[in-house]
């Protein structure tokens, strides 16, 4: 196994930067990022940072999702809405000019 990844952003080859830049004399190329994996204790504590073991930063991760959008959410559809139960509250209230109002908040939140 490797260690390290491409970045899988489709247009990462075409930035014009510095860390890009590869070959000698008339021979230069802009080549794709490479992306080392780091220790697998890493990955184990911080798992909502594993994508960035495959894109360079925000601007390729962005164009992949742009490109692969319908793909990816084809792998799991939302068919339904999600609820969350809650208790709301009404409350009257004054304001400076002494103006009544009726304040509403949300007083419970149930998880489960």
């Amino acid at each position: 196994m490797s260690d390290y990844n491409w970045c899988h952003g489709p247009n990462c080859h075409t930035y014009q930067t510095q860390s890009r830049v590869r070959g000698s004399g008339d021979n230069k190329v802009l080549r794709t990022i490479k992306i080392g994996l780091g220790n697998d204790s890493y990955r184990t504590r911080y798992p909502e940072y594993y994508l960035w073991q495959y894109f360079c930063g925000n601007n390729c991760l962005m164009e992949y999702i742009r490109t692969h959008l319908q793909s990816i959410i084809a792998i799991a559809p939302r068919r339904e809405a999600l609820e969350t139960r809650i208790k709301v509250m009404k409350e009257k209230d004054t304001n400076w000019r002494g103006d009544i109002y009726t304040r509403t908040r949300i007083d419970k939140v149930d998880n489960a």
